[in-house]
C-alpha cells in the first residue's frame, strides 16, 4: 500500500509529554492522531480505531485494531493488546478501562506507522543503575513488542507455557530481550 508506505517514511510524532515519576518524555495516542491526520488528507485515507474486550487467561485486555483504507478500499490493519488493572488508586473502572484503551490504540498505531516507542536512555544518567533497573527496563522493552505484536505475544506465551506475560520469569525475560536485540524487534540495549 504506496499511502502507507508514505505515511510511515513522513509522520513526525515527538515526544512531547513528561512522565514526571519516570522523568522522560513519551507520545500519546491523541499526539499520534494530531500528526498523522494532515498525512490521511493529503494522501486521502481513512483511519479507524476501535476496541474489543478479550479474556486471557482469566485476565482483561483491551484489544485495539487500528484499520488504515486508501481510496481504492484497500486496508492495512493491525492489532495490539493492553491489560486492565485490576485496581487503580484514583481511578473508577471506566477510567481504567479507558487508559487500558489509550495505550492499546497507542500500540496499535505504533505498529502501523512503524514508530519507534522504546525509552530513549541517556548513558550518562544510567551508567550507574542497579541489575534490578535494567531488567526493569528489559522487561519493559519485552512488553512492549508483545503489546504491540499478538504474534510476538502468542509465541511467547506459547513457548514458555504460560497464560499471560506477567508471568515471564526474569531469566525468560533476559533471553527473549537478548534475542530480540538481536533480531532488531528491539532496537537498542538497556
Amino acid at each position: 500500500m504506496e499511502e502507507l508506505i508514505k505515511i510511515q517514511s513522513r509522520l513526525k510524532a515527538p515526544k512531547n509529554q513528561l512522565n514526571k515519576f519516570g522523568n522522560y518524555n513519551y507520545r500519546s495516542c491523541e499526539d499520534i492522531l494530531e500528526a498523522v491526520k494532515p498525512l490521511l488528507e493529503e494522501m486521502q485515507c481513512t483511519l479507524v480505531l476501535s476496541d474489543e474486550v478479550k479474556d486471557v487467561g482469566g485476565r482483561v485486555y483491551i484489544e485495539a485494531t487500528a484499520i488504515l483504507t486508501n481510496e481504492k478500499g484497500k486496508s492495512a490493519i493491525v492489532k495490539a493488546y493492553a491489560r486492565e488493572e485490576e485496581t487503580k488508586k484514583g481511578m473508577d473502572a471506566a477510567q481504567i478501562t479507558g487508559s487500558a484503551s489509550s495505550y492499546a490504540r497507542k500500540y496499535a498505531l505504533n505498529g502501523l506507522f512503524c514508530i519507534d516507542d522504546s525509552k530513549e536512555i541517556d548513558s550518562e544518567k544510567h551508567e550507574n543503575r542497579t541489575p534490578e533497573e535494567v531488567l526493569s527496563d528489559k522487561r519493559k522493552a519485552v512488553y512492549d513488542v508483545m503489546l504491540a505484536n499478538n504474534n510476538a505475544l502468542n509465541t511467547i506465551l506459547k513457548r514458555y507455557d504460560i497464560g499471560v506475560m506477567e508471568d515471564l520469569t526474569n531469566k525468560q525475560i533476559e533471553t527473549t530481550y537478548n534475542a530480540w536485540v538481536k533480531s532488531g524487534h528491539i532496537k537498542e540495549k538497556v
